[in-house]
């Protein structure tokens, strides 16, 4: 990989921070706001070269879609000590009414490396729909998820509203709780929790992508 100016390296390191606290790469806006840039197109030319140089591999179309590479990326799972390792159970679709973690939800389980997240998680959940484009969650993909029961306003969720699971980013404004799309073609969900059936079934601590 080619030499980074301290500047890159200064994109670098946020992108590694914001993976490390959230589980997802920051958006240009976020880059370009922590590092007092005019725009996000600055912060994307910057990216554009880190990419040229190798140290990360930028995703079409999303906000989020930045991968570290080489050096900077996580360890692969395959060359971690399998006594390292945890057993994740993959939640498919949830039925109607079920505990997330019931047993008719379970597709299957897969082994990974916890250190690959920003915090460990309990269970994986595949993504349906693409109401998170712009967050770089796509349908199909693994949603690492750890088992809370409150959240912060921004943090990615897992929520529960009747029968319904969904996962968005998290608002809450006095006693109203808005589940935020990262897709303007999605609307933003308002819950009453004394008048809607609602439970936060987790928080979003990292993703895996399914190559096919």
């Amino acid at each position: 990989m080619l030499k980074l100016t301290a500047r890159q390296e200064q994109i670098l390191n946020l992108i590694k921070d914001a993976i490390e606290n959230t589980g997802f790469p920051p958006t240009r806006a976020e880059i370009a706001n922590e590092l007092g840039f005019k725009s996000a197109n600055a912060a994307e030319e910057h990216l554009q070269a880190l990419a040229r140089k190798g140290a990360i591999e930028i995703a079409a179309g999303t906000s989020r879609g930045i991968r570290l590479l080489g050096v900077h990326a996580e360890t692969p799972s395959s060359k971690v000590p399998a006594a390292l390792m945890m057993s994740l159970p993959l939640i498919g679709r949830v039925a109607a009414g079920s505990p997330i973690l019931a047993q008719e939800n379970l597709e299957t389980s897969y082994s990974v490396d916890p250190a690959m997240f920003a915090a460990r998680p309990d269970y994986l959940l595949k993504v349906r729909g693409e109401s998170m484009r712009d967050a770089g969650i796509m349908d199909g993909d693994l949603l690492a998820v750890k088992k809370v029961d409150s959240a912060k306003n921004g943090q990615i969720v897992v929520a529960r509203i009747g029968s319904e699971v969904t996962v968005k980013r998290y608002r809450k404004t006095g006693s109203t709780i808005e589940l935020l799309p990262e897709n303007p073609d999605f609307n933003v969900i308002t819950v009453d929790p004394e008048a809607d059936e609602f439970a936060l079934e987790g928080l979003a601590v990292g993703l895996m992508r399914t190559w096919h």
